[in-house]
This record gives structure tokens, sequence and C-alpha cells, in this order.
């Protein structure tokens, strides 16, 4: 065998070996930042898909206990069974929230009157800190305006799909929510952004707000505090909710590596 068909054969078999050759021969990239350890959470039982993990904020338990005491107006609401009934009003939490993941549990009411449409049948929302609301509605075989309809930012930007349930049956609402952040003279350094999952379907993504989501005039933004409430629409119908619960996401933050002496100079040549 000639000198070349063995070096050829060698660096083959590197290869072939898992890449186990080329990657011993490769250095290894640290950014040298120094982590902290993620916390460990417990997540839900398998068996029950959407109970609150170990760190969660439980808003609402199925008891009206919970309800009055994490929410205002929250005596006025009906509760039985587990589940909340909308009566006399909106409720809105006593707690202020920024960046945080909520899930909540609602149902449209089962029995549809005729008359009802659009708009009108199984309305309410949940209201982001007070402003940006994720609509909710009986979009099941029920035609409104597309960017009113069940899983919509209100009067900004539809669902990417319809997958509402039928009326009376329980839905889902995991939604991930970055509040805006404004400099000292108001200005938006960074607009709010929100991803919604309804019934475990991903329906907005992403979504950066135009401001806050309002009936009668454009979105816009105006200042507000890094934290607020949020609240649950009375929009007239009896909408039905259970299982509200919020985590506060927090970014882990790691301590950027120290520069050696002469390291910015080299990097400016």
């Amino acid at each position: 065998m000639s000198l070349r068909r063995k070096l050829f054969t060698v660096a083959a078999a590197a290869v072939v070996v898992g890449g186990v050759g080329v990657l011993l021969a490769q250095r290894e990239y640290k950014s040298g930042v120094v982590w902290p350890e993620p916390p460990v959470v417990t997540p839900a039982p398998v068996d029950k898909p959407g109970a609150p993990p170990s760190d969660a904020i439980v808003l609402f338990d199925g008891t009206a206990e919970s309800l009055a005491k994490n929410f205002k107006n929250g005596e006025k609401w009906i509760v039985a069974d587990g589940a909340a009934t909308v009566k006399g009003g909106s409720i809105e939490t006593k707690a202020k929230f920024g960046d945080i993941q909520l899930h909540l549990e609602f149902a449209t009411p089962e029995k549809v009157d005729p008359k009802q449409t659009g708009q009108g049948r199984g309305n309410s929302g949940v209201y982001l800190m007070n402003r940006y609301e994720v609509q909710i509605l009986d979009s099941y075989e029920n035609k409104t305006y597309f960017d009113g309809q069940c899983g919509a930012m209100y009067k900004q930007q539809p669902p990417m799909v319809n997958v509402c349930r039928k009326p009376g049956e329980w839905q889902t609402y995991d939604i991930l929510f970055e509040s805006a952040r404004f400099d000292a003279d108001g200005k938006v350094t960074k607009p709010a952004v929100v991803t919604v999952l309804h019934n475990g379907v991903c329906v907005q993504n992403h979504f950066e707000l135009k401001g806050g989501t309002f009936y009668d005039r454009p979105a816009k933004y105006e200042k507000h505090e890094p934290t607020a409430p949020f609240h649950l629409q009375d929009h007239g119908n009896p909408m039905r909710f259970r299982n509200i619960w919020v985590r506060e996401l927090k970014p882990i933050v790691g301590k950027e590596p120290e520069k050696k002496p002469g390291e910015e100079k080299k990097s400016g040549d």
C-alpha cells in the first residue's frame, strides 16, 4: 500500500469513528461567562396537565376564598364545582406582575342564544397589565372580525389558527408575556411581546404589540410602570374560569468574564 493510500485510510477511519478523531483535534469554545445554577422547579404531574408547577403563584384554585383573596371584586363572581362564573363586573389581580407565564382555563356558555352572534357570544378577555388584551370569545362556528376572534391580540393581530372547542367545553390559555420598556422620556425602548398557546396550539408567536389594545382608537403606547395587575373582563356573558396561575419570568444572569490587560486595545487594532 502506498504512503498516500495509508494516510487517506487513517484519516477516513478517524472520521468514521463518530467523528471522534476530528473532535479531539478541535478546541472547545468556552464563553467564560460564570452562570448561576438554574433553580429546580417541579413540573405538573403527567396525569394532570395544566396543574401549577412548584414555583407558580396560584391565583384561583377553585375556591371562593382564593378568588376573593387574589382578585379585586372576586367575591362577586359565583364559585361552584371548582369554577368561577362571571357576575357583577370584571376582576383584577391585587398583585402586580411584569414578565409572566400565565395559565388559565375558560369555558364559554354551553347554551347558545341564536340571537347572540359575533362579539355578543361568549365574550371576555385577558387584559395583561390592564391594557393589552388577549381576546376570549366563542369562535366555534361563530364569525366576527378576525382581529377580534378568540386568540387575537384585540384589534392588532388575528390568531394564526382557530382552535376553539365547542360551547361549554373547557379550553386553555398559556400566555408568555414580556412587558414594554420605556426610557425616562416615555419613549418605547422595547415593545411588549406576547406568545399565546390556545388549547396547546400556538396562535400568537412572539408578537410585538403596537401599544394598548382599544376598541375605539388605534393602538398606542403610554408609559407605565414595569409591573401592573391584569384583569379578566365581564362583557355580559356568563363565562366560567378555573385553574389560574402565573410564574414570574426572570432570566438567568451570568457574570461576564473579566478582560485581560490590553485585550480591549488588541480588539480595536
